[in-house]
């Protein structure tokens, strides 16, 4: 549990409302752990804590029982909700096909102060603030006690839109547990967005709480708050931000999601696929916070980037914040590749859409042998697990015949996931296919292989980044074939220049080559041979299925230089 005293939550009161064969094995729990005590019909009571349930007694929950407890707070209203006047408890009604009740939830509500240390920078910085996590972690705890500080601590004029009467209590007069906020209550949970316009407009507040965000109107009324300069404090449905960003209803809260199609040009210059997901606008909320538990959130400050690091597939980041023996403790957010804008330049080392994730890569198998591919990576030296969906994968292993599906393209290209097309479905093609994607070569040191492709990825970043050309450090014949791979996959082109042992690589952007080839000496294009063991029909199989529009794939043939590469 969180830290500080916590107000007088009125247990008594709550005990009061049940059955009296209940009220004793109430009282004998643990009241710091207690969270909800269940009724339902025909079924034996029982109390939920923060580390299991309780049966409070064998015999089973009857009408009666129930009727007892309505009859002390009342007909639940049109949320199947209702509360003990001056109370932060909540009772809510579950009922049959003829609008009878048969079951009852009792959740304790506690007002404790000290819960928002872990927040209490964002909260006084004025920025729009957005608590994310499941039912149970204490987020509408936490929004009682934002209510609280922003009112008396900061001295601000602070308006709680208040549907379910969560957060300032039954009756008429809140619960001292939001201090001097001012509360505004909701007569029908579909008019919260209509009330929330109007604590605007009609009693001048400097910041606004809101609690569970969950229609398009409610989203939109939280925008139209947030841009006319009135700092907005809310939780929403969803456990993280990724849940937020996919839900079509809420994504407007961080700045909404559209599918764009990029020209050749553009896409080439990005190294992507012509048609990316990128953030549509300016998140109404400044910075999200992801409730891991009562004790420990993770801060994403800037929504907007991190949301934009989301759907380019890299890590989204984010602070973690830990509460214990009173003091909080902080894990500063790990160094994080910046995404691409919308619409902006490629930054200075941004790896192209699809770059490997932390940890194991994840392959999925498409109309392949998920058991051949297991057994494959077995015998393989590579980091990988096996996944069941293309939308959870780094890279999707495909038949030749299957690699167009619309289907798998759209999931792979939602989450920048490579596509490796075979021919057959046996474990030597498999074999084959990753070993290039992984850049395996047989009898070469594997850490002149690791050093190959990072002289590669480095410089390949540069060329898109700049439009400039770059040579390469001199390599062997099979290692030029391994960087002129990756040079094909990210949209450029490359020619081998120079005479063994000085024979390297040049990287240009595309379409340049052929340009300077005819006012200059010739030069020749490193081949992407097969490796021996493959069959030479097989060698103009790319990693990523067939040529794009484009004809890109098709750079790799070309005269062969001396070594016969």
């Amino acid at each position: 549990m969180a830290s500080g005293t916590p107000f007088d939550n009125d247990f008594a009161l709550l005990v009061a409302v049940l059955p009296p064969s209940l009220q004793e094995a109430v009282r004998k729990l643990p009241h710091a752990e207690l969270l909800e005590v269940v009724m339902d019909l025909g079924r034996p009571p029982e109390a939920r804590l923060v580390h299991g349930v309780a049966r409070l007694s064998e015999a089973p929950v009857d009408q009666e029982a129930l009727q007892a407890v309505l009859s002390r707070v009342g007909e639940p209203g049109g949320d199947n909700r209702a509360g003990i006047e001056r109370t932060l408890h909540r009772v809510s009604a579950i009922r049959n096909r003829q609008g009878r009740v048969v079951g009852l939830t009792l959740r304790v509500g506690r007002a404790i102060q000290g819960t928002i240390d872990m927040l209490r920078d964002l909260v006084e910085s004025g920025r729009n603030l957005l608590l994310l996590g499941r039912p149970g972690v204490g987020k509408t705890t936490k929004l009682r006690e934002v209510a609280r500080v922003l009112a008396d601590a900061l001295g601000k004029r602070v308006m709680v839109v208040d549907t379910s009467n969560e957060i300032g209590g039954d009756g008429d007069i809140p619960h001292p547990g939001i201090g001097g906020a001012r509360r505004m209550q909701v007569s029908r949970p579909d008019r919260q967005h209509d009330v929330m316009i109007e604590a605007v407009e009609n009693h001048m507040p400097e910041a606004i709480v809101v609690d569970e965000i969950g229609t398009a109107a409610e989203a939109a009324a939280a925008r139209t708050i947030a841009e006319r300069g009135v700092q907005l404090v809310a939780t929403a449905h969803g456990n993280t931000l990724e849940n937020l960003v996919l839900n079509p209803t809420l994504s407007d809260l961080v700045g909404g999601v559209q599918t764009v199609t990029l020209s050749d040009d553009e896409a080439r210059r990005r190294g992507t696929q012509k048609t990316v997901t990128e953030r549509k606008g300016t998140p109404t909320f400044d910075i999200v916070v992801e409730m891991v538990s009562r004790d420990e959130v993770r801060v994403h400050r800037d929504t907007g980037a991190a949301v934009d690091r989301l759907l380019t597939g890299a890590d989204v980041g984010g602070e973690k914040r830990r509460q214990q023996d009173g003091a909080v403790h902080v894990e500063a957010a790990p160094e994080v590749v910046e995404a691409t804008p919308p619409g902006g330049r490629v930054p200075k080392g941004t790896p192209a859409l699809g770059a490997p994730r932390p940890g194991p890569t994840r392959i999925a198998a498409h109309a392949v042998s998920r058991e051949l591919l297991e057994r494959v990576l077995r015998d393989l030296p590579v980091e990988a697990v096996v996944v069941g969906r293309p939308e959870n994968a780094d890279v999707v292993l495909t038949l030749r015949s299957r690699a167009n599906s619309p289907r798998l393209r759209r999931a792979a290209e939602r989450v920048g996931a490579r596509v490796l097309a075979i021919k057959r479905n046996s474990s030597t093609e498999i074999r084959r296919a990753l070993r290039t994607e992984f850049h395996l070569l047989e009898g070469v040191d594997p850490a002149d292989v690791h050093a190959a492709v990072s002289d590669a990825e480095e410089a390949i970043q540069r060329v898109l980044a700049e439009g400039i050309s770059l040579p390469l450090t001199p390599r062997p014949s099979r290692l030029r074939k391994v960087q002129h791979t990756l040079v094909v996959k990210n949209h450029l082109e490359a020619v081998s220049v120079g005479s063994e042992p000085q024979r390297h690589l040049v990287i240009y952007p595309l379409g340049t080559v052929l340009t300077e080839a005819s006012d200059t000496a010739p030069v020749d294009v490193e081949e992407a041979e097969p490796d021996d063991e493959l069959e030479e029909d097989d060698a103009l199989e790319g990693d990523a299925g067939p040529a794009d529009d484009d004809g890109v794939a098709g750079l790799e043939a070309s005269s062969p230089d001396e070594d016969g590469s």
